[in-house]
């Protein structure tokens, strides 16, 4: 029975994409797992063939992996990856866009193992902070598969560089708006979405720590999650008041504000509450007009989803680097009077 691409992989405890770019010459792969991987080849009787690179641009493969794809934010970010993968398709470079809804881990892991047995040469990825993915990119990293972070950042991963917003600078400007727009104080509701990103955790810790040092005056209720979705942010808003009736503000670290907004006209509170939201979408934008919504803090979602997949083409085949580790994106904060 002929030996199989598969059954080398089993062996070298590697995926089918890696022992086939290892045994063809197609990719990027750590020199000693390239060599063990041949070695077993070789020992198995399997026939193969390393071929000449006449030219890296025109054998990339990339993939994106984009959760929560059920928010208007990673829709944004999946126009800007849309529009570069068009972009470098004209260069020979195929670009395969995964999208997800909600906020798995477990389903991030599948994803990746399904992109690297289609023989991808790099990956773009708003992670979860699970342990197993982190790992996941620490070990693409070590056999050479390149891996761009965005929107939410691994401090402690190999990755290639972070594109996206500065959540913790976000989170300070909010408190320091929020205090701002509440000069005599009151109780505030912080809303986030999932614990698991990093963004949405340090938006607010950034925020909690803020409002501590800058005002005395504003209490911080107890900190609750819905998970992107505006029926739970619109409960969750309901109880709120229903336990604090003279609410001043709410901070809305990621998705929820809309449903934020309606719970507040269902109680006549429409306007009258302050609201801090993120990423100005068509919705915000129109929240904005209409007095729905104080302010949004712009992060610039498109470009994250374009520049990603530029960053890895470019490092890919020609070998050059990001500028810089955090290539963080404008923080534009928008109201009524500037959009």
């Amino acid at each position: 029975m002929a030996v199989t691409l598969q059954q080398i992989a089993e062996i070298a405890g590697v995926s089918r994409g890696t022992v086939d770019r290892a045994l063809h010459n197609r990719g990027r792969v750590n020199p000693e797992v390239s060599a063990r991987i041949r070695k077993i080849a070789d020992e198995m009787g399997y026939a193969y063939h390393i071929e000449q690179r006449p030219s890296r641009e025109k054998e990339l493969k990339i993939g994106i992996i984009l959760p929560s794809i059920e928010t208007l934010t990673m829709q944004m970010t999946a126009q800007g990856a849309r529009a570069a993968a068009e972009e470098l398709r004209a260069h020979g470079v195929e670009v395969l866009i995964r999208e997800q809804e909600q906020f798995d881990g477990q389903r991030q892991l599948a994803c990746i193992r399904e992109l690297l047995d289609a023989g991808i040469h790099g990956l773009a990825i708003s992670p979860t902070s699970d342990p197993e993915v982190c790992e996941m990119v620490d070990l693409l990293e070590d056999q050479g598969i390149p891996v761009v972070i965005f929107n939410g950042d691994l401090l402690v991963s190999k990755r290639l560089c972070y594109i996206g917003m500065d959540n913790a600078r976000a989170g300070r400007a909010a408190a320091g708006l929020m205090n701002l727009m509440l000069p005599d104080g009151g109780e505030v509701l912080p809303i986030t979405a999932h614990l698991t990103q990093y963004a949405h955790k340090l938006r607010y810790t950034s925020f909690m720590e803020e409002i501590e040092k800058i005002a005395p005056n504003i209490t911080l209720l107890s900190l609750q999650t819905c998970f992107n979705r505006d029926d739970f942010a619109y409960e969750i808003t309901l109880h709120a008041l229903e336990r604090h009736p003279n609410l001043k503000g709410v901070y809305v670290a990621a998705n929820g504000q809309h449903g934020v907004c309606d719970a507040l006209r269902k109680v006549g509170l429409e306007g009258k509450v302050r609201i801090i939201a993120f990423d100005l979408n068509p919705q915000n934008y129109q929240d904005l007009l209409d007095d729905r919504v104080s302010i949004v803090l712009d992060q610039d979602a498109y470009t994250q989803g374009f520049q990603s997949l530029h960053i890895l083409h470019q490092f890919l085949a020609f070998g050059q680097k990001p500028p810089r580790e955090l290539m963080y994106t404008e923080l534009a904060i928008k109201t009524k009077y500037n959009i």
